[in-house]
This record gives C-alpha cells, structure tokens and sequence, in this order.
C-alpha cells in the first residue's frame, strides 16, 4: 500500500503574550492552502495535531489548550499605510475546524517581530537602534493594530526585564496598539453595544436571568457580575475546569449572548463559532493567591476578572478581551466600570488568574454612540523554535 510522504513547510514557533501559535508567511504556504478553503483548515489542523479525541494534541505542534491550539498567517499588506496583513485562525482541540471569527491579543505581540525578521516589513522603516512601529491590518475582524517593537543592532530584540504575568520567564517589551476596537461588521450595525444598552437582563433558559454587559471591542464579550453565577471573581483554573456542570453552563451563557448579541442567528450556530464571544465574570477587588503563588491584594487591582476562552477559563488573560475590559471599565455604568467603582478612568488595572494587568482606552460620545479612539497594552514575544514543520502530503 502507497503512502504519501510528509511534506515540509517553513514555520516559526512563536511565544507572543500568553499565547504561543505557530506562524507562516502566505508565500511558504502550499498553494492550495495561500487561499481560504478547506485545503487552508485541514492543513492547519493536521499542523497542531486537531481533531484529538485524547484531548492532547500529541501528534501536532498543539499544547491541548486555547492558548497554544493557534496558528498565524503573514503576508506584505496590500493597504496602504500598513506593512503587513494578520489572519489568525483559532484551532479546536476535539473538533475538526479552525475559527476565523476573531483575532487573537497576545498573539498580536509577536506579529510585528515576525514580520521584522521575516523579511514583510520595509527594511527603511526599522531603525538600527530603538523603536520599529509596525503597522499591522487585523484581517479577521478588520481593525488596525501598532506594534512598537524594540531594536537592537538592526534585529529585533527579544529579550529584557519586562515581566508578564502569566509567563515564566522576562523579555522585552513590545506595546500594542489597538487602533478604533469597537467592532464595526458584527452584530448592533457598528455599534460598540449591539443592544443600545450598557447593561441587559440576558435571559438563558434552564440557567438563570443575569445582568450583562454585551461589548463588541477587541473581541466580542459577554461581562456578567461573578457573584450572580455563584463565583467570587478570585477563582484559579481547577475550580471551573473540573466542573462540567459549570463549564455546560457557560456555554449555554455563551451562545444565548451570542444569539442577543447579532453575532449568530440560531443556537446551532454557536457550535461553529467557539473562539467568539468570550463569557466574563467580573467582581470587585479582593485578596486571593494566583496560580504562580504570588499574593494579590485587593489594593493591588481596581477589579478581578476571569475569562472563558473555547470552553474553558483561560490560565490568565485573552489579549482582546483586556482590550473589551478596558474599553467597558471607560465607559460609566458597564457592569466592569461598577466592578471598578464606577469612577471615571482611562486606563484599568485588572486581577486574573495569573496576576495582574494594565490596559487603558478613552471613550467618548459620538452622536449617542460610544466610541473608543484606540486602547493600549503592553506585551511581550519570542521567537522559540524556527524552520519547517512537516505533515502527511495527503493531510489538506
């Protein structure tokens, strides 16, 4: 029996926040796979190992959670003004598609420093020393991100004192930002709360009525206070992700949003779209202990959220959907700006799992609307393995 042999593609590993995916450039993709199409979802799950009924990604770059099941594609932008376009595909662990439908935040830390070295980004535009501003178009959810890129001796610098919570190890800081987050083509008709209100009653059959914040920024999220579900907001990973019960629940939560939010049409539809929107729960401070051991004091944090990312609670924070929360914490009368105390802000120290976080975003009023000029973060990225990686010829 004739088997076909595996084919080698030329990748990079990529650590970028708390997030770690594999990255291609368009070019070193297999024809068939440089468009959208079944070739393109086939070939990137048999990259990261998908679908994997043991649930670990054995056979494929995969780590078995949302944060590492993620793939990036690179290429030279075609708009003007912005060096190069980002697609990035969510990749299901047990299921056999690749989400579109949104883009990944702390994966967006390491674009611009692929983009460097991989040749995408005009050479006059990055300094010897100092700082390259990377101009990246998001083409998932189509939004312009600025990365700042540290340069040292003409190459991208990768390693320094800035330490993120969430990741082990410290490197350098690369701050992202995200121009105009409000979403625009989903759900609402352009408006940053699809429903016309700051606060909805979300009813979810067979679960419970609950006051909600319904945002479309940075990624589209459902914000529901922690004590209405019966959680205190300083919950570690063990005490959600050994619950089923819990995790059916936030799911039902999730796609009843969905279908309030415009961004499904039925129920059904929620099963396809895993990687938006996020289901929130927010609180207000309290001491807790992280996972890493490390003390959190209430005085520490203007408020505590965790966050579910495809079916379960993410180990510290989605990078987009700090974008949501700062962007909610600016704006008066969000369930995440009473978590914070209600004051006015322009930017939100926030507590997850992991540790803790800084975001800041400036809202204001247009015509009723509420807007959001661009919202701010500080990341980090490295580059952990680089050359091809190989999948069956007969796999896309």
């Amino acid at each position: 029996m004739a088997h076909a042999a595996q084919i080698k593609i030329p990748a990079t590993y990529m650590r970028g926040g708390t997030s770690k995916g594999v990255f291609f450039r368009l070019q070193d993709l297999p024809e068939s796979a440089q468009v959208p199409g079944a070739a393109r979802d086939a070939l990137l799950l048999r990259v990261i190992g998908s679908p994997d009924p043991y649930d670990k990604q054995i056979d494929g770059m995969g780590g078995a959670t949302s944060s590492t099941s993620k793939t990036v594609i690179l290429a030279k932008s075609t708009r003007a003004d912005h060096d190069v376009d980002y697609l990035f595909g969510q990749v299901a662990i047990d299921k056999p598609f690749v989400d579109w439908s949104g883009n990944c935040g702390n994966l967006s830390a390491a674009v611009g420093s692929f983009a460097i070295s991989a040749g995408l980004v005009d050479p006059a535009r990055v300094p010897q020393n100092g700082v390259a501003v990377v101009r990246v178009w998001q083409a998932n959810i189509g939004k312009t991100i600025i990365a700042h890129v540290p340069i040292t001796d003409g190459a991208v610098q990768e390693t320094g004192d800035f330490e993120l919570d969430g990741v082990t190890f410290p490197a350098a800081e690369v701050q992202l930002e995200f121009m105009g987050p409000a979403a625009e083509e989903e759900g609402g008709g352009g408006s940053m709360f699809p429903t016309g209100n700051l606060v909805d009653d979300l009813e979810v059959p067979g679960v419970g009525t609950f006051k909600a914040t319904l945002i479309n920024a940075g990624i589209p999220t459902i914000f529901i206070n922690a004590e209405d579900l019966g959680y205190t907001g300083t919950e570690l990973q063990g005490a959600i992700n050994s619950d089923p019960k819990a995790l059916a629940m936030f799911e039902t939560v999730r796609a009843y949003g969905a279908l309030r939010m415009g961004l499904i049409k039925n129920l059904d539809e929620a099963a396809q779209r895993q990687h938006t929107p996020k289901v929130a729960f927010v609180a207000q401070p309290a001491d807790y202990v992280a996972s890493s051991g490390k003390s959190i004091k209430a005085g520490d944090v203007d408020l505590l959220v965790r966050a579910l990312s495809m079916g379960k609670l993410h180990h510290a924070m989605m990078g987009t959907a700090a974008v949501a929360i700062g962007t909610a914490a600016a704006i008066s009368g969000t369930l995440v700006n009473l978590a914070a105390g209600g004051i006015e802000r322009n930017a939100v120290r926030f507590g997850h799992p992991s540790g803790t976080l800084r975001v800041g975003a400036e809202a204001t009023q247009v015509n009723g609307e509420w807007v959001v000029k661009k919202a701010i973060m500080s990341r980090s990225a490295r580059v952990l393995m680089e050359g091809f990686v190989r999948v069956p010829g007969d796999a896309f």
